[in-house]
């Protein structure tokens, strides 16, 4: 298939240091590539990418220091979207609602992967208005707020099986590895360390928006001699980093779409000990992969038995329903039925065996 994949342009495709979505995007782009499509990416210049490159602009915009209107980019790429719409059979958009109008218009055979959290009552007007948009979910949990709009299907993320290599938990420490954000409560994950008396290493950017929560609720906190802030890490070096780590925590205090973090701490062998909040229990199995709790004290008891649990089997579970070939695969169905349907009309849910829970 001609298939065009549309990333997010406020970090590279894969992302330098941080970034979930565009992530996702390089791991499917390539994977499909590998499969065979003929597979073009509209994101960022500085993107590294087996498949054709259009890029609309030079570099990302989150570490760009000079940009300052970010979805004056995003729309010149959807231009370049439009100039190019006839050379494709499907077009797979990762930017949210900003194509909805475009892609009405132009009868486009798309569809668009919701990366993020639906649970805004601003959501519920756009969608309303733009009822016949294919979208696919990445948890069912995701769906919650808005299950009465056109979902196409559901397709968990899935790692490169080579991408990560799996450790022994030899560091005898606890992990944490994403954003600092009231949502991601890096304060439950000190406070559990602390409390158990365990070094934890702490791997996570700062946004712009959550400065001030961390100057005011969390730098304080850094100073403990058990803490070690190590900031933001590059892909090659989570395998040393969740690999050597005793648990990984996974102390979310929101509805988590899906928590990427999860199943590449399972690639390398490392149980998670999660708050049971959003898609948790779809991607973590308890007992087998991890613990799912629903406080401090409780993460603290599950971090004392995490010794029972096999690292072996947490690597399997992630070969088994987490990899890049298993979610290209599940997207691949979901293009034919796209373009099997046509552009105008509301698609029924793929009703696969791979794409549900």
């Amino acid at each position: 298939m001609k298939i065009a994949q549309v990333a997010p342009l406020y970090e590279s495709v894969p992302p330098k240091l941080y970034g979930g979505t565009e992530r996702v995007v390089s791991y499917l782009t390539e994977e499909l590539v590998r499969q065979g499509h003929e597979v073009t990416l509209f994101a960022s210049g500085d993107s590294e990418t087996s498949a054709r490159l259009i890029p609309a602009c030079p570099q990302s915009l989150r570490l760009n220091p000079t940009c300052v209107d970010q979805i004056a980019h995003h729309y010149v790429m959807l231009e370049d979207v439009r100039e190019r719409a006839s050379e494709f059979d499907v077009v797979h958009f990762h930017v949210d609602y900003l194509h909805f109008p475009l892609s009405r218009l132009l009868g486009l055979p798309q569809l668009t992967t919701l990366h993020g959290r639906l649970d805004l009552a601003d959501l519920v007007p756009l969608y309303r208005k733009f009822p016949d948009m294919p979208v696919v979910s990445i948890s069912h949990s995701q769906r919650k707020p808005l299950d009465w709009i056109n979902w196409a299907g559901n397709v968990y993320h899935g790692l490169p099986e080579d991408l990560l290599k799996a450790g022994d938990g030899g560091g005898n420490y606890l992990a944490f590895l994403g954003r600092i954000s009231p949502e991601k409560r890096v304060d439950r994950a000190i406070e559990i360390a602390v409390k158990l008396g365990m070094p934890l290493k702490i791997a996570a950017k700062i946004d712009k928006a959550d400065r001030d929560y961390y100057e005011t609720s969390i730098k304080h906190l850094m100073n403990h001699p058990l803490v070690e802030y190590i900031g933001e890490i590059r892909e090659d070096q989570k395998s040393e980093f969740l690999g050597n780590a005793l648990a990984y925590l996974f102390p979310i205090d929101w509805q988590e779409p899906f928590g990427l973090t999860m199943i590449e701490s399972m690639a390398c062998g490392t149980p998670t000990v999660a708050f049971n909040s959003g898609s948790v229990r779809e991607v973590l199995a308890h007992g087998k992969t991890g613990f799912l709790v629903k406080s401090v004290p409780e993460a603290i008891e599950a971090v004392k038995r995490v010794a029972e649990l096999s690292r072996k089997a947490c690597r399997q579970e992630f070969e088994d329903r987490f990899t890049a070939p298993r979610m290209a695969a599940d997207y691949v169905k979901l293009y034919q039925t796209i373009v099997s349907a046509g552009s105008s009309v509301e698609i029924t849910e793929v009703d696969d065996s791979c794409l549900t829970l």
